[in-house]
């Protein structure tokens, strides 16, 4: 006798969430395949370093029996903060992250490698840029690819990010702009060639904030330094100011009048970075993002719950990953391990979204406190 045909699990996004889920369904022997618009794995720089939880990223790096591995990658040592006060480079005290105490860091780039290690050969598509979904009237989907070929699913996981190719499907909700934004350079082998800054900032995150703005500086491996000036202005700040962001110098010269009456110390990360400037301005999806049930389709990560970037984001994609695979192995059908996930994550993310906001709030408030 037969046996039903395995479902087509299409996952779209190979960043830390779509890998998680394609590890941990692998492991228990699900057949999944990861569509990347990237050409490769080292397309991009994949950005800085992330504490990872222990009870939420950890917690998906145990269920895809990785947790060992990311143990020998990441660094302890990381986990250290100091604060400073802006106009004299001062300690202040700091009463420590609300999260656990076991939160090592690992760069983006070599925790993604992990788990692109992990997966079978061909898993990922490199290259194969979804532009959206249709239905097919039968609870399957049809994903539409930029090279104009389509592919068809049981299951669609939306793990493409804050622009989302997916979520319209469920959702008429979009990224806002915060009202904050983040300015990016960073440092090379910063030990022997700005050993200054390297001391300031330590083996971890050092931060100085005030009246209404921050800078902080974050230790990622190979002995490199990023570093954000962040700052609350209109999301089109450049062109009223008259700046133009691939101008190093008038960026330079901009940030040194706003952040005018810090320490040399701090502006030291204005005067002698490597390279040039990195406009991020943040953007969150409402929270709490919610949508009816669809059959055939499910979002996690960013594209479920785009929050500020404070320390939470990649743990819980990961954590929507794991639980999801855990729901597709364990439950009778996908529609019910579909509802179960969603049942799930969605209080979950809604819960943590309005407390990264305040967190946000709280790093670059809106008037000094």
């Amino acid at each position: 006798m037969n046996s039903a045909p395995a479902p087509r699990i299409a996952v779209v996004g190979a960043g830390l969430g779509g890998l998680a889920c394609a590890r941990v369904l692998q492991l228990h022997g699900r057949s999944v395949t990861v569509f990347e618009r990237e050409a490769s794995t080292g397309a991009r720089s994949q950005g800085g370093s992330l504490d990872i939880h222990a009870d939420t990223g950890q917690t998906a790096l145990r269920a895809a029996g990785l947790l060992d591995r990311f143990r020998t990658l990441s660094r302890p040592e990381g986990q250290e903060w100091r604060v400073l006060d802006p106009a004299t480079a001062t300690a202040l005290p700091f009463p420590g992250p609300v999260h656990d105490e076991d939160s090592p860091e690992i760069d983006r780039g070599q925790l993604r490698g992990l788990l692109l290690e992990s997966l079978a050969e061909g898993t990922v598509r490199w290259g194969r840029a979804v532009t959206g979904v249709t239905p097919l009237g039968d609870g399957t989907w049809r994903l539409l690819l930029d090279d104009g070929t389509t592919e068809d699913a049981d299951l669609v996981v939306g793990a493409d990010g804050a622009w989302s190719r997916v979520r319209p499907a469920l959702s008429d909700a979009a990224p806002g702009y915060t009202g904050v934004t983040f300015v990016e350079t960073g440092f090379d082998d910063c030990d022997a060639r700005h050993p200054a800054l390297a001391r300031l900032v330590g083996n971890g995150t050092l931060l100085a904030k005030g009246d209404g703005k921050a800078l902080f500086a974050q230790r990622n491996s190979n002995g490199h330094i990023r570093a954000y000036l962040a700052f609350r202005a209109p999301q089109d700040w450049h062109p009223a100011a008259d700046v133009e962001l691939g101008d190093t110098a008038a960026v330079r010269a901009h940030l040194l009048k706003m952040f005018d009456g810090w320490d040399e110390s701090l502006r030291y990360v204005l005067r002698h970075h490597d390279g040039g400037f990195v406009n991020r301005p943040l953007f969150v999806l409402p929270a709490p993002h919610t949508w009816e049930h669809v059959p055939g389709i499910t979002l996690l990560g960013d594209a479920a719950h785009l929050m500020p970037p404070v320390g939470l984001g990649a743990n819980l994609a990961m954590l929507d990953g794991a639980d999801l695979a855990h729901a597709l192995i364990t439950e009778s059908g996908i529609d019910d391990a579909v509802r179960a996930y969603e049942s799930l994550m969605l209080p979950r993310s809604a819960e943590a979204a309005l407390g990264c906001a305040k967190a946000l709030d709280n790093l670059v408030p809106a008037t000094d406190s």
